[in-house]
Order: structure tokens, then sequence, then C-alpha cells
């Protein structure tokens, strides 16, 4: 693309020398009656192909190709030519070409040197009579004008530069934006399978152990819990069918199935039963006045709960925990406590689903502290705002 551009200011730039030069050898030719000029032409046409060769490389050499036209110029001027817009013009575009390619600095210098030289010519080679208004007065007119029109052109092609650099940056923002966004999508789906796939299956994992263990010598109480394991099975798929479906409807597909709503405290009875199934005894109190909840502060709760008890069923010596709600003015205090030892795996930072715990409590501006207890034991505390502070559509549950 770059020599193509190159080829076609390269037969630009051949075709406009070569208009030049006709310019020049016409404004050679042009006589006015009672004021004397040269004989020939040559000499002024010999001059302007230097000129126009000179402008061939002023595209990469402005300030050199103005050099060497200006002298061409002024020589033409002191041989006796008319000084007319016609033998000028190889200059003006030598003018334009500095203006536009260099700053405004540089082009007011250039401009003005150049001009004071071509009227210092010009007067000197006839300093009186009736023309010298047009031998003064003229070319700075002319010669302005290139100077102004290469000044409003640079000023052009840099505000379309600065357009498209904001644009570009713009789209580079966007893109970037836009992958933080997947990435946070997916660490929140990713969070979401696992809170619904570890919990289930370490209770369907307690439930199996125990129906293995009491088969021999109590079938009735074993399959009580197969049909309990069932059931808990029945819900870890009811969970990530619905998950699924809310990335279908991300991927717009608008047949997709109804979806259950995203489960909150609601919900909690249930979730206490199933992890009784398993073994673990849950005592639940409640301190203050409860309230509704927006819905991702609901949902960050009951998988807080959740996430809390399925470390109890599978790391929990002693299977009992306690869960306390305290409702505050502006917040909901969760607490889960195990009075039995913890194993080394519970340990903060030991595992996805502490880490998934914290970052859904930081997500809504909530904080989480998890960790053994002095007495022993585990516990895990969090403070939720009632009103989280990002709006609930940024935290939609899946």
């Amino acid at each position: 693309m770059t020599s193509s551009a190159e080829r076609r200011h390269a037969v630009t730039d051949i075709i406009l020398a070569l208009g030049l030069l006709g310019c020049v050898t016409l404004g050679a030719s042009i006589t006015i009656p009672g004021i004397s000029q040269p004989r020939h032409e040559w000499p002024a046409e010999v001059l302007a192909a230097v000129s126009c060769l000179a402008l061939l490389r002023s595209r990469a050499h402005p300030r050199a190709s103005l050099v060497v036209v200006t002298g061409c110029t002024v020589t033409t001027v002191a041989l006796g030519y008319l000084l007319t817009p016609l033998l000028l013009a190889p200059l003006m575009i030598a003018l334009f070409r500095v203006a536009a390619s260099t700053d405004a600095r540089t082009a007011r210098i250039y401009g003005a040197a150049t001009t004071a030289v071509i009227v210092i010519a010009a007067v000197s080679d006839r300093p009186t009579g009736e023309m010298i208004l047009l031998r003064t007065v003229g070319p700075v007119l002319w010669l302005m004008l290139p100077l102004v029109g290469g000044s409003r052109d640079r000023l052009r092609r840099a505000h379309t530069e600065a357009i498209q650099a904001r644009a570009a940056y713009a789209e580079h923002t966007r893109e970037e934006e836009a992958r933080l966004r997947v990435a946070e999508e997916r660490l929140r789906i990713a969070r979401e399978l696992h809170d619904a796939v570890a919990h289930h299956m370490a209770v369907a994992n307690a439930q199996a152990g125990t129906a293995r263990h009491l088969a021999p010598t109590h079938p009735e109480q074993a399959m009580k819990l197969l049909d309990e394991l069932t059931a808990t099975t029945s819900s870890a798929l009811l969970e990530l069918r619905a998950t699924v479906g809310v990335l279908r409807q991300i991927g717009d597909d608008p047949d997709g199935d109804s979806l259950e709503p995203a489960p909150g405290l609601d919900r909690l009875p249930e979730l206490i039963a199933a992890c009784e199934t398993a073994g673990v005894e849950v005592t639940v109190s409640t301190e203050g006045e409860p309230r509704p909840l927006s819905p991702g502060v609901d949902l960050t709760a009951y998988r807080i709960i959740q996430e809390a008890l399925t470390n109890v069923t599978k790391h929990g010596v002693d299977k009992a925990a306690t869960v306390r709600l305290t409702y505050s003015d502006s917040r909901l205090l969760i607490s889960v406590t195990n009075d039995g030892a913890a194993a080394a795996s519970s340990v903060p930072g030991g595992g996805y689903g502490l880490m998934g715990m914290r970052e859904r409590a930081h997500s809504i501006g909530g904080d989480l502290h998890a960790g053994p207890r002095p007495g022993g034991g585990f516990a895990v505390e969090t403070a939720l705002p009632l009103h989280p502070l990002a709006p609930d559509e940024d935290e939609a549950p899946l």
C-alpha cells in the first residue's frame, strides 16, 4: 500500500512539474510595451526545468527544494524577465510544500526570507519606474497564498490524525473492556459452578458413604438415604441446568427453557435439610429484624453459607455447625462456625471455595474472614451491605 501511494505521488509530481514548466515558459514570453526584456526565452526555461526537478524531491526535502527554486527564481528575475504569477508558480508550489510539511515557525521563517529575497531582487533590477508596485506588492500577495494554504492543509491533516488516534484509542479501550468483561464473566460462572457442584457433590458423597455403612445392618435407613441422594443429585442437575440456560440466553437463544429463580436465604431450610441427611447437624439462629434483600446480596449470602457448610461436610471432624444471621441497620452479618477441628485444606487460601466466598463478598462491597477459632474449630464470618455498592444488574445471579 505504501509503494502504491509513493508511485501515485511520483506520477502526480511529474505531471505537476510539466505543468509548471509550461507556466514559466508562458510567463517568460509575456512582454509589456515600453519595458525591455531578454530577447530569448531559453534561459528562463532552463531555470524553470531546474526548479521543476527540485520540486520532484520537495515531498522528502521541502526546505532544500525551496532553496533551489528560490535561487532559480531570483536568477530569472535578475535576468530581466517580467515578474508575474506564471513565473512565480514553481516557487509558490515549493512554499506550499514547506508550509504543509513543517511546523508553523519554520514556515514563517522560510516564507518571510523567500519573499524578502524575491522583492529585493525585483527592486534591484528596476529600482524606479511605473512597475515598482507590481514588483513589490504583487510578489508579496502571491507568495502569501501558498503559505496560508499549506498551513491550513497541515492543520487539517493534524486534526484528521488526532481524530483517527482518538478513534483507535477508543477502539483499543473497547476491546480491553470487552476482554475484562469476558474474564469477569468467566470467573463468575466458574464461581457459580463450583459453589453448586461442590456442595451437592459433598453432600451426595456423605449420603452415599453413610448409606453404604448402614446397608448391612439398617437397610431401611440406607434406602431412605439413597432416596435423599437422588434428591441431592437432582438438585445439583437443576442448578447446572439453570446456569447453562442463562449461558444460552447470553448466546441469544430466545427459545431456552424457563429457569428457576436464583437461590436465596428463603431456600436456607432446604440447604439445612440436605446437610442433615449427610450427617451434619446445623443450628440456625437469627438476630434483629429480617428484611428483604436485593437479589445480589440474597444470592451471595446463600452461596457463602452453602460453601461454609460444604467445608464442614468435607473437612469438619465434628459434624455440627452453627449458622447465625444478624440484621443491623445497614449490614447483614453471617457467621458459620464448627466446633470440631478443621482439616488443613480448609485454612484460608487453601482452596477455591474460600477464594470464591471472598470474591462474592467483595463484589457487593462486603468483607469476609475465615480461619481456625482460638478455642478450636473453624469460623466463616462475613458482613454484607443490605444495599450493594454495585448495581444489581452488574452482579446479576446466574
